[in-house]
């Protein structure tokens, strides 16, 4: 080969490889797979209202599936070895059945892990109602070194890495860059679809079934409010668990303590007002979520019902006028049902449960192939 020739060579060789490498550092291109923005079709019933959809996160079938393979994502804790699912089980209606919840680590928690039903009709999330959406509410459980003590940053930077994800969020937002308001979104649109509406109790009020004698004797007194000048016996649950949501979304002293290790909604305001009270959660599926209230100290609905019965504190701060002066005794000082009454009231309580929301598929674990 003569001198000419050679110098070719070279310069071919050395051509390539600079073509190599700069094809090297180039950033890897979205991957060309259509954006499904197919709407899901959340269906609810009208004496349930109107959903909260936000305008900025509107429910898609891809959103939807990529937040219930988030929802249970081990990835999302900081040892990999929760996910959201593990506090909030399908079996329990998306309860645990602890007092508190266990994080990572073995870490116990401050409070029980609330059940997740009708979510879309929340204007609160929270024992204590700190986050006003489930995109803001998602951060909390994966951040806090009592739960899943996951950094995002690192949470996103192993989503990144496992290549199932970056094309589900392609899909679903457009961009296969993963980022943690996007992990919050599809958390978001995921728990939206929990909706539980097909229990005995629903049946009952679509006018398909009957329920039985007691557990309709033990509604009428779920809803009263005790008027013993009227002769109107009640169970009181109704002034905060109202409605066909079973909730009125209010905060209250329930009378527990006469001084509070939890402040509960006076954590978030800072009123001394709002100290020791906790948001009256949704009864659906309430056979299903034991032990009860935001610390998990009943174990059984009957601890329940005997304490607003019989036990209150009435010298707790704050405590809820509504329980405050509700008896079905004149001048009573306690609500004074009958044990026969609290069994009708708990026979109701169990109409609320839905077996077909604890087997729905679309709510089940989707397992995503780490790759």
């Amino acid at each position: 080969m003569d001198k000419k020739a050679m110098l070719c060579f070279w310069l071919t060789i050395f051509s390539s490889f600079t073509a190599c490498r700069d094809s090297d550092e180039l950033p890897i291109p979205e991957t060309q797979e259509p954006v499904e923005d197919v709407v899901y079709d959340l269906t609810f019933p009208s004496r349930f209202g109107s959903p909260s959809i936000p305008d900025q996160n509107k429910l898609t079938q891809e959103g939807v599936g990529l937040g219930r393979a988030l929802f249970y994502e081990k990835r999302l804790s900081g040892d990999n070895t929760l996910s959201c699912g593990s506090c909030h089980q399908q079996k329990r209606a998306f309860t645990d059945g602890k007092s508190l919840s266990v994080g990572v680590g073995g870490e116990i928690s401050h409070r029980n892990a609330m059940s997740l039903a009708n979510l879309a009709y929340n204007r609160s999330f929270n024992w204590d109602g700190a986050f006003a959406s489930l995109e803001e509410q998602a951060r909390f459980p994966i951040e806090n070194p009592l739960e899943m003590n996951q950094d995002m940053g690192e949470a996103v930077r192993e989503l990144q890495s496992i290549p199932a994800y970056p094309p589900m969020f392609r899909k679903a937002f457009g961009t296969s860059t993963i980022t943690a308001d996007l992990v919050f979104k599809a958390l978001g649109q995921f728990q939206r679809i929990l909706v539980s509406s097909n229990s005995p109790f629903d049946l009952y009020r679509e006018g398909k079934k009957g329920l039985p004698a007691e557990a309709l004797e033990g509604y009428v007194l779920f809803l009263t409010h005790p008027n013993p000048d009227g002769r109107i016996r009640g169970g009181n649950c109704g002034d905060c668990h109202g409605s066909d949501l079973t909730t009125l979304q209010q905060f209250h002293n329930n009378g527990l303590d006469l001084s509070f290790t939890d402040l509960g909604r006076g954590l978030v305001t800072g009123k001394t007002t709002d100290q020791g009270k906790f948001k009256a959660p949704t009864l659906r599926n309430i056979a299903l979520t034991a032990p009860y209230m935001h610390d998990g100290r009943f174990k059984t609905l009957e601890e329940v019902l005997d304490h607003y019965n019989e036990h209150i504190r009435s010298g707790s701060p704050n405590l809820d006028p509504l329980i405050m002066e509700a008896s079905n005794d004149y001048d009573g000082r306690s609500l004074g049902l009958t044990a026969e009454e609290k069994g009708k009231i708990i026979r109701f309580l169990h109409t609320l449960t839905d077996s077909t929301f604890i087997q729905e598929k679309r709510f089940s674990e989707k397992k995503v192939n780490p790759g």
